[in-house]
């Protein structure tokens, strides 16, 4: 038989007290090192912070977490790029707990017209703003489509000033054109407003369900200054997880006094179609009196011709170069795949005609089908204004009818 002494046995008692007290301390200073707010100082002490805070969550708060931080990052932050839209989120959340998280996400989503708020139910899916899940066998925002329509429709219409704004909503549809039925998505969805080939305005949604209600155009909100023609350009884009779909309606016809006039607006009377140059005589083709400038040597439809062979051979810097376009601005947003003509595949020209033209102005009618890098196809009739640009004709202008 083993006799352990009562020094020893003592001593064992004292080593186990020490021990237990050393891996308690252990604990509590693993537990005092976790984080209770945000620190922005790199992505990863973010990723951290949040892993941190999350971990005092119950599972459901877990998840509603998750949700506001997606909102604040998808809504709550203007950045371009994965790695820039994080920076600006770490700096919009530095140093808030949870419930200050919690509230911000409100006041974005609200402020966006979000149907999210952080005291409802789990409806956006698992949210991951870092980006790196595993895969999983269930995929909210893995929706499978054949394609994005758009429907567009005029609301708020006054007995006196006309139209107020325009319903733009977006569904997404099978082969046959049927909307497809899905739920529990969380689907980026961006509307962009154009007008002669400049951004107007950027608004962002999430499409939870195929009953998206989709985006309020006010007409208050577009500077008149900006709308060439009072006419715009609305393209909107649906992200799922493995493709983002988008579709544009072109030429849609705006109120122009519903829209938000500048001091700098002058005013004229609407009765007087013709524009007056400087010494009081009018001008019915727009411009100014032509003045002493070499004669073209060439038919203005031919430039157009020119301008429109380009645009089907995606020789799009060329194309650039037979106009004098301000409304087109840099070359790189002419050719700028959504906005600009970057976009084309081909075009087919049906019939151009010499409208009008002087020594110095010209208007030319052009009748085409275009096909987009998606294939579909659209008929228009554009009348091009052209200007002489020392013995060259440039286009200065560019009208969908």
């Amino acid at each position: 038989m083993i006799k352990i002494s009562s020094e020893n046995l003592m001593a064992k008692t004292t080593f186990f007290t020490r021990s237990r007290f050393f891996l308690f301390a252990l604990l509590l200073f693993f537990i005092s090192c976790k984080k209770d707010a945000a620190d922005a100082t790199t992505t990863k002490s973010l990723q951290s912070s949040i892993n941190d805070m999350a971990s005092s969550l119950n599972t459901l708060q877990q998840v509603k977490f998750n949700e506001a931080l997606y909102i604040l990052k998808t809504f709550g932050v203007e950045a371009d790029g994965e790695t820039n839209e994080l920076k600006a989120l770490g700096t919009l959340i530095d140093g808030k707990k949870v419930p200050e998280i919690f509230a911000l996400a409100d006041q974005v989503a609200q402020k966006n017209e979000v149907d999210w708020s952080s005291t409802g139910p789990p409806s956006l899916g698992e949210m991951n703003i870092f980006e790196n899940d595993k895969a999983k066998e269930f995929d909210a925002n893995d929706i499978k489509a054949g394609a994005l329509n758009l429907n567009i429709a005029s609301i708020g219409n006054d007995e006196i000033l006309g139209t107020q704004s325009l319903q733009v909503v977006p569904k997404l549809v099978d082969a046959k054109g049927e909307a497809i039925v899905f739920d529990g998505a969380a689907l980026e969805t961006i509307l962009e407003v154009y007008s002669g080939g400049n951004r107007i305005i950027t608004a962002k949604n999430l499409m939870l369900n195929n009953n998206f209600k989709g985006f309020n155009i006010r007409f208050s909100s577009l500077p008149s200054q900006k709308i060439v023609d009072q006419k715009i350009d609305i393209t909107v884009s649906v992200k799922t997880t493995k493709k983002t779909y988008k579709m544009s309606k072109i030429g849609v016809a705006v109120n122009p006094k519903a829209l938000l006039m500048s001091s700098a607006d002058p005013v004229t009377d609407p009765t007087n179609t013709d524009l007056q140059n400087t010494d009081g005589t009018t001008d019915p083709t727009g411009t100014e009196a032509d003045t002493k400038l070499p004669t073209p040597s060439s038919d203005p439809k031919a430039s157009v011709s020119k301008f429109l062979n380009n645009l089907s051979s995606q020789n799009l810097r060329s194309a650039y170069d037979v106009a004098d376009n301000p409304n087109w601005g840099s070359y790189e947003t002419f050719s700028n795949p959504t906005s600009g003509f970057g976009g084309v595949k081909s075009i087919n020209v049906k019939n151009i005609t010499t409208n009008t033209a002087s020594a110095n102005t010209a208007s030319v009618n052009a009748t085409y089908d275009i096909t987009d890098k998606e294939g579909r196809v659209t008929a228009v009739q554009v009348t091009f204004g052209l200007k002489n640009v020392n013995g060259d004709w440039k286009i200065s202008s560019y009208k969908i009818n």
